[in-house]
């Protein structure tokens, strides 16, 4: 079995299924079929007080097959077993199976797919840690140390194949290793290591960073009181702030309905943003697929903010066919999926002078819309956010409650710097499967950031 279920990430195994469904359409007049793989090959290890918890591979992978006649269209998911011969059979059946129940299924007077036969092809290979690599780094860099982490690593696919001809391949090798440093009660520093190439001497840096963190927590918290504030937001916390602008910052069809938290800024109304805050949903530099399950061809960049302004919007197809739009391979919530900030001239070795007087804000969690009409967000200090005072990390924050707009604080009035760095944070969602979003962001110096308890 593990044999088969590891020819489940490979391009033949898939093209032999692509072949033969697709050719099932064949001699049915009007029909399309197409054939959407979502794999993966990972390894996960858990770990507790430093040490392994659990280690585990996990190999698998389901093909969602679509039928679609005129306006009329049906599909479902299968799990596959990596044996060739098997997942025909089923997938045959389960094909049969949905054109005997199409006749049933309403029209969807939104249904739009491409019309272009395209291809694509990214094979990315990476420099992955193996299994007792990992332990061993760990071991060593956390020596001493109540490390509880999480690390996965391995390929993931996603392809995609239709009976009009397209074709379309997304292997990338990657890994995501995060962890907490715990000290007491509440009391943790949270740090992440991510890519596609694993550096040890990165991985251990990081967790020296987060041991001298821990040593300034065991200080008595500093009292800080609620009021504005200038704040040096780490790319941990700024990428919480982009993905929840993404909720509905960008999606056409919000800013249509006028339910998107930019309408302001898209009407004028808003406060303008810093010419610094350059924003794209970056498909070339992210992990996600340059193509969607409809099978629509992603641009290599989508410019969302630029000088200040608004630029283009998360289309999806039937925001494209109910508004008049051109899609622009947005998925169906309109949502960005590989959100890059560009970053800016703020040196990391600068950051805390910078702040002078002020807080240093690692993480942030539970954001929601406060207010998403005029864009503004509450949420909640996390892990090691820290008081500073002459340039120096002196006390930790207790957990503290903002509310501020996001447009305030990357206006022209709020944001002072972006640092000159951009890190890639992965969306770490691994319930069922693991995901290949991701926000790449640098840290923001900003004043007047509004603390209410």
């Amino acid at each position: 079995m593990t044999n088969a279920a590891f020819t489940l990430t490979q391009a033949p195994y898939f093209h032999t299924l692509a072949d033969r469904v697709c050719a099932l359409g064949e001699g049915h007049a009007g029909e399309r079929v197409s054939l959407y793989l979502q794999a993966e090959q990972s390894t996960f290890i858990r770990f507790n007080r430093s040490a392994v918890r659990q280690a585990t591979q996990v190999q698998q992978g389901s093909a969602t097959l679509t039928l679609v006649s005129g306006a009329r269209r049906i599909a479902a998911t299968l799990t596959l077993t990596g044996v060739a011969h098997t997942d025909l059979r089923r997938l045959t059946d389960e094909l049969a199976t949905l054109r005997s129940l199409l006749p049933d299924v309403p029209d969807d007077p939104y249904l739009l797919l491409p019309d272009a036969v395209t291809h694509s092809h990214r094979h990315e290979h990476g420099t992955l840690p193996r299994a007792d690599d990992v332990v061993q780094q760990v071991a060593e860099a956390a020596r001493g140390l109540d490390f509880v982490g999480f690390c996965a690593a391995g390929p993931v696919v996603r392809a995609l194949a239709d009976s009009t001809g397209q074709r379309h391949w997304h292997h990338v090798e990657s890994f995501h290793i995060e962890w907490c440093l715990y000290l007491r009660a509440d009391q943790a520093v949270k740090a992440s290591h991510a890519g596609a190439h694993w550096i040890p001497a990165e991985f251990q840096k990081l967790v020296a960073q987060s041991a001298l963190q821990l040593q300034l927590l065991a200080r008595p918290a500093a009292a800080v009181a609620p009021g504005e504030w200038r704040a040096y937001l780490a790319p941990a916390a700024v990428a919480e702030l982009l993905s929840t602008l993404g909720w509905s910052g960008f999606s056409a069809r919000s800013r249509r309905t006028h339910t998107s938290s930019l309408s302001q800024l898209a009407s004028g109304l808003g406060e303008r943003l810093h010419p610094s805050v350059v924003l794209n949903e970056d498909t070339a530099a992210g992990l996600a697929p340059a193509f969607t399950p409809d099978g629509f061809v992603k641009p290599a960049s989508v410019a969302l903010l630029s000088d200040g302004h608004l630029r283009d919007t998360m289309n999806s197809p039937r925001s494209a066919r109910e508004y008049g739009l051109a899609a622009n391979g947005a998925n169906s919530s309109e949502t960005p999926e590989s959100l890059s900030l560009a970053p800016g001239t703020l040196r990391e070795a600068d950051v805390l002078g910078a702040i002078g007087d002020g807080l240093y804000v690692s993480n942030l969690w539970y954001l929601n819309y406060s207010d998403r009409s005029a864009c503004r967000m509450t949420g909640m200090t996390r892990f090691a956010c820290f008081r500073v005072q002459g340039g120096e990390l002196v006390a930790p924050l207790p957990v503290m409650r903002f509310d501020d707009a996001f447009t305030r604080l990357f206006g022209v009035d709020g944001l002072l710097a972006l640092d000159e760095h951009a890190v890639l944070v992965p969306d770490n969602s691994s319930y069922g499967q693991r995901a290949l979003g991701s926000v790449t962001t640098p840290g923001a110096l900003v004043q007047g950031w509004r603390l209410t308890l």
